[in-house]
């Protein structure tokens, strides 16, 4: 049986393949965008199995309405994806207060607000998946991305939360995290005011970034499939070669760091450590 869809951010990047992917094997999509005529070549390809709906996710009203016109045009709602987001760079010194507010707005609160418009949906129908596009940097931090980590991170553990919440309703909760792809992403990053002192920073980080491996995103909107296809979809996924590669040691690094200093934790408890081994 056909699912329906209602993706954000579904003009461009992952988003637009992720649309894509659902629509070329017969399913049926909501697909938000603030500028909906970049979606035309969709409609005219997919006709009533698409649906294009302008939305800016930081509205909040506005989302709550554009879930309610998907499920009153298709029926039933079946994935939830929370695709909309972009990037901003910048030393943490470097930050405004409004550039890291609009971050959060977008790939935080955006997210937010689209769970809590869609969860009365699924509930009802006894079921249904979100999918929260987060990123490597959701779980490994970065020079020069401290407010965008921030973003992933705080959404990583919402939706950690959400998902234990939501399961006695049938709901599930998917993190996918994807790396480095050939979309626009780094392009169309906002960058904060640059400061000389992190000059020679930024230039190692540009030159590191030239060497990556950038994934097909054709090919992680046909990932995306299998994911939400699966009976025991996980919790969270990497797309693309990156996050193995880096978390393995960031994650060695973590469990070491706290075993070194796991006397001073029973310490701060109040307990007094072991006496060292004669």
């Amino acid at each position: 049986m056909s699912k329906v869809w209602f993706v954000t951010g579904s003009s461009r990047g992952l988003g637009r393949n992720f649309v894509e992917a659902a629509l070329s094997r017969g399913d049926k999509v909501a697909a938000t965008a603030r500028n909906p005529e970049r979606l035309d070549e969709l409609v005219a390809a997919y006709g009533e199995a698409m649906l294009p709906l302008e939305l800016d996710v930081t509205d909040k009203a506005a989302v709550h309405e554009s879930v309610k016109r998907a499920k009153e045009h298709f029926g039933r709602l079946d994935i939830i994806v929370n695709n909309a987001g972009y990037g901003l760079s910048g030393a943490v010194e470097e930050l405004t207060e409004r550039e890291l507010r609009d971050q959060l707005e977008t790939n935080l609160f955006g997210a937010v607000w689209v769970v809590q418009a869609a969860l009365p949906h699924l509930r009802e129908q006894g079921g249904g998946h979100i999918i929260q596009i987060s990123s490597v940097a959701g779980v490994s931090a970065f020079p020069l991305s401290g407010g965008y980590c921030a973003s992933k991170w705080a959404l990583e553990g919402l939706s950690e939360s959400l998902a234990q919440e939501v399961a006695g309703f049938g709901i599930k909760v998917t993190l996918v995290e994807p790396g480095s792809y050939a979309t626009d992403a780094i392009a169309s990053a906002v960058h904060a005011p640059a400061d000389p002192l992190y000059g020679g920073l930024r230039e190692s980080f540009a030159a590191f970034a030239k060497t990556l491996d950038f994934g097909d995103p054709a090919a992680a909107g046909r990932a995306l499939l299998k994911i939400v296809d699966s009976e025991n979809p996980p919790l969270r996924v990497f797309f693309g070669i990156q996050g193995n590669q880096i978390l393995q040691q960031v994650y060695t690094d973590r469990l070491k760091t706290w075993a070194d200093w796991q006397d001073l934790a029973l310490e701060a408890h109040g307990h007094t450590p072991p006496a060292p081994a004669v």
